[in-house]
């Protein structure tokens, strides 16, 4: 302990990292650096230096790495059809791997010689961190104080808090905690743990209720190049501006709402509530676009990696060598994904409304079922002759 005399924190300004800046402090008499990183979790960020100022760190850094979480994570992952055991769409796993470079990037800076973080050693986060950390900078020590404090309990942690005058964005009355950032916000913990507990309409903030959204629909047009969404309605705007404009769209027609039993990495079953307005929007158009411009081979097999592109994301492996592998076949599969998709929002639903891409597989004069000269049906009796021989051998010989 005494060899360490100067540490990053990765901080929030949640419960955990609120009390995570003064223990640290106690514990190994070393300076502590707190790094807040922006990833569109907007208002929690609001007092957040001088927070940190005040419970035991010497410096507050905060870095908008908004842009970089949407280019360089958000949209690779959209670009896969990453999703976690087909519900999850990787919020938060995504999030870290960035929060997490932004962190080694301070402690190289500041030549720091530990970080830490207030992942509890029941979650994926931990991991999430650590495995970044010892990708990105093998040689940092680093600190998991909810694996070696005295506190055991969010109860704990809030009595802490209490004990300390440190202000924290939970109570015992609602002890459920949350992340939010760009790209979505997660629930957990409290009245949540009980699976047979309906969620709280209250407590959702990007969504209203699909009851409570308007008895119009609305229609939305994303579009692509090269698997890229680049604008909406119509108009290019910025990554950053696009994911706000479509949260704010879907959210106000109830769009994007997930309550899923999870599987963790470290082995339990845990229940998180998710609520990705605009994430779900681009993943249904995405899909759409892909539909109409891959090839049938290349679709098929796109879809065999993309669990396995979730999976690495979720486990925190995003720096490993196959997942950057991964994507550069996707890139190689995208090169044709350049279109525009229109849905259709209304009260918590979407529908494909229209399709179009200058690089479409879809021929209307073959597919159809009137009339036409390109399509010789007599071929399908030889196709299927050849197709069904194995079934006719097996059940010719088993006579």
């Amino acid at each position: 302990m005494g060899t360490i005399k100067k540490i990053v924190v990765a901080y929030s300004g949640g419960l955990d990292t609120s009390i995570i800046l003064r223990w640290l402090k106690e514990k190994y008499h070393a300076e502590i650096i707190a790094v807040a990183i922006d990833v569109g979790q907007g208002k929690e960020l609001v007092s957040l230096k001088e927070k940190a100022l005040r419970t035991g760190a010497s410096k507050c850094y905060i870095i908008d790495a908004k842009k970089e979480f949407v280019t360089d994570y958000i949209f690779p992952a959209l670009r896969a059809g990453a999703v976690y055991e087909g519900q999850y769409l990787l919020g938060t796993a995504l999030a870290r791997p960035v929060i997490a470079k932004k962190i080694v990037d301070i402690a190289r800076a500041e030549h720091a010689d530990a970080v830490a973080h207030g992942a509890t050693g029941k979650g994926n986060d931990q991991v999430r961190f650590e495995l970044a950390f010892k990708a990105l900078m093998p040689n940092l020590k680093i600190i998991a104080p909810w694996r070696e404090w005295e506190i055991k309990s969010r109860e704990d942690a809030i009595a802490y808090a209490r004990r300390y005058s440190i202000p924290i964005p939970v109570t015992k009355a609602k002890p459920y905690s949350s992340d939010a950032n760009l790209w979505h916000i997660s629930y957990e913990g409290g009245i949540l743990e009980d699976i047979a507990n309906e969620y709280d309409e209250s407590m959702f903030q990007m969504t209203v209720s699909p009851q409570k959204a308007p008895n119009k629909p609305v229609f939305v047009s994303i579009s692509f190049e090269h698997g890229t969404p680049v604008a909406v309605n119509g108009k290019k705007i910025t990554p950053v501006e696009l994911i706000q404009s479509l949260n704010a769209i879907a959210g106000a027609h109830g769009i994007g709402r997930v309550d899923i039993v999870e599987n963790r990495l470290v082995g339990m079953k845990s229940r998180g509530v998710y609520e990705a307005p605009g994430a779900t929007l681009l993943y249904s158009a995405h899909r759409e676009l892909e539909y109409l411009t891959l090839d049938r081979d290349t679709f098929h097999f796109k879809e065999t990696i993309a669990p396995k592109y979730a999976e690495m994301a979720y486990y925190g492996l995003w720096f490993a060598p196959l997942r950057r592998a991964m994507d550069a076949f996707v890139n190689e599969t995208q090169k044709n994904v350049t279109g525009t998709v229109k849905l259709k929002l209304y009260k918590g639903t979407i529908t494909v409304a229209s399709r179009a891409s200058k690089n479409s597989l879809y021929w209307e004069k073959l597919a159809t079922f009137g009339r036409d000269e390109i399509y010789n049906q007599k071929d399908a009796e030889g196709f299927i002759n050849l197709f069904g021989l194995p079934l006719k051998v097996q059940a010719l010989l088993k006579k």
